[in-house]
């Protein structure tokens, strides 16, 4: 299965994210979706894995949780929004991670495009940076993941020009 991963979308999605994610299976959001609207478009048009950010209403925090867990193959997932990186986890998240031992973490809210594996909790960990057009962020960044029984392959990452336009 592929998975298309991004975050912080804050109500819009950069036209040619859809064009990169045409091929994948799901598309894993990790938080500050921006509206209800943005989360419906998204599900038209492939089927959503997403945990709500901190800038989402009631209306997002209503159909997503804080944290997902799920399997994707022999991979269990863990996502959330705000959760950190390897040797700076969040204190509750890393709680959680050393219960769960997820292979794959999925966190938001830096805008920062972060790809690292944890060697001491045996996972990669994911944050695809910013997809949408609020934020400091010089680029607009998604991912794209390739999971197959136990093994994560043929990461790709999307990195575009920011432009205030789309």
């Amino acid at each position: 299965m592929q998975a298309g991963i991004l975050s912080d979308t804050h109500g819009t999605v950069h036209p040619r994210i859809l064009d990169f994610f045409s091929d994948v299976d799901e598309i894993w959001h990790a938080g500050d979706i921006g509206s209800a609207a943005l989360l419906r478009s998204l599900q038209a048009f492939k089927r959503v894995k997403a945990v709500f950010g901190n800038i989402d209403g009631q209306e997002v925090r209503q159909e997503c949780s804080l944290i997902e867990y799920f399997e994707a193959g022999a991979i269990l997932v863990m996502m959330t929004h705000i959760g950190g990186y390897p040797g700076h986890y969040q204190p509750e998240i890393r709680k959680i991670i050393d219960v769960k031992r997820p292979k794959l973490f999925i966190s938001g809210h830096s805008h920062i495009l972060k790809v690292m594996y944890d060697k001491k909790y045996g996972l990669l960990h994911i944050n695809p940076g910013a997809a949408g057009n609020s934020g400091l962020h010089r680029s607009v960044t998604a991912v794209k993941l390739v999971i197959d029984g136990n093994e994560m392959r043929d990461l790709r990452v999307l990195d575009l020009p920011r432009y205030r336009a789309f």
